[in-house]
């Protein structure tokens, strides 16, 4: 359950990363879909905190460098993610296509970290999002690695939409799907969210907690090429769970 408070504070950071620009307040309630007091408080609030200020009088309000500097810390403390971000950099070099790191959060899947491939035309992620279970390759990377017990308390909840003519949209399909993952060591979703779009992912172990890494682009470059996609992924969970022993 949301806190409704807390969820606007973060809708409100997250329209001036779609906007980039200083935004009046009257722009601001607009966007969050707030009354004008409500966001006029929030505002007041952020701005006391030094989180916001305004540009100039009647010229709209930006963030500040702080929420920047917090959360570089924040970053730089992650028990993880610096131990796998240059591992998914070296992955997105060899491969050219977008690299992830995802794990299983409260009924969907949630992606970690990002990195972003350089061919114009490419899947588009930010870390943070989260996504469907039954149409993820993280998921079914995941779930393939757990007890049946396990299994069904992670898809305790999980919906099964239709995104394309390919999504499984039974737990039973999606329960076999995941035991060809079990036989294989790899999943895939190919065009099972967006059409065109293949994603393929194996499971890491750290700590004795599963994630799994992950790559998706284009269904004509990562599934065509999936022995030398897959081999590199494996190759790239490898040095992971080398540099954490190590």
């Amino acid at each position: 359950m949301e806190v409704k408070l807390v969820a606007r504070t973060l809708d409100l950071i997250e329209l001036f990363a779609q906007t980039r620009r200083p935004m009046p307040l009257t722009e601001l309630a607009q966007g969050l879909g707030a009354p004008m007091s409500s966001c006029l408080a929030l505002v007041r609030t952020l701005v006391a905190r030094g989180y916001l200020y305004e540009v100039r009088r009647r010229a709209g309000y930006y963030p500040t460098a702080r929420l920047h500097s917090l959360a570089a810390l924040i970053l730089a403390g992650d028990p993880w993610l610096d131990l796998v971000r240059p591992r998914l950099a070296a992955l997105r070099d060899a491969v050219n296509e977008t690299v992830m790191l995802g794990k299983i959060q409260d009924g969907g899947v949630l992606f970690l970290d990002v990195v972003q491939a350089n061919q114009p035309v490419h899947y588009a992620a930010r870390p943070g999002e989260r996504r469907p279970l039954h149409t993820s390759s993280v998921a079914k990377a995941i779930l393939a690695r757990l007890a049946a017990a396990d299994r069904d308390h992670m898809l305790a909840d999980a919906q099964y939409t239709r995104y394309t003519d390919r999504t499984l949209t039974t737990r039973e399909a999606l329960l076999a799907d995941v035991e060809r993952v079990a036989a294989q060591g790899w999943a895939s979703n190919v065009g099972e969210s967006v059409a065109d779009l293949t994603g393929l992912a194996v499971a890491l172990d750290l700590g004795g907690e599963w994630y799994a890494l992950c790559m998706a682009g284009p269904t004509h470059r990562v599934w065509e090429q999936r022995e030398s996609n897959l081999a590199r992924l494996r190759e790239a969970a490898e040095a992971i769970r080398r540099d954490r022993e190590g």
